[in-house]
């Protein structure tokens, strides 16, 4: 049986893995695209869109409802793969365990 001591130094340094990984994840991103490439948004690893560009051929003002779906899917495309990819960075850290509230 392991003793306190050594648990508690694992846990130590699992905590110290997460705080350089979360630093980490805000230097990764994830693009996402919708409309054919119309809309491209760009997440980083903390869910915060870094950018957004739309095709000036996607502007049709007499369609803007098109627009705004286009832009809505590829955000929640992008802030699926940035969770996606969070999830994994995780894992690497937590060997797999699920723990509830880390991210």
């Amino acid at each position: 049986m392991m003793n306190m001591g050594k648990m508690m130094k694992q846990v130590q340094k699992m905590q110290a893995d997460m705080a350089k990984l979360q630093e980490e994840l805000a230097d990764k991103t994830v693009e996402a695209t919708s409309g054919g490439g119309m809309v491209k948004v760009v997440v980083n690893g903390k869910q915060e869109i870094k950018s957004i560009e739309i095709n000036p051929e996607a502007v049709d003002p007499e369609d803007v409802e098109m627009l705004q779906d286009m832009v809505l899917a590829a955000v929640n495309e992008a802030i699926r793969q940035s969770q996606e990819m969070t999830a994994k960075e995780m894992s690497k850290i937590t060997g797999g365990m699920n723990i509830p509230g880390l991210f």
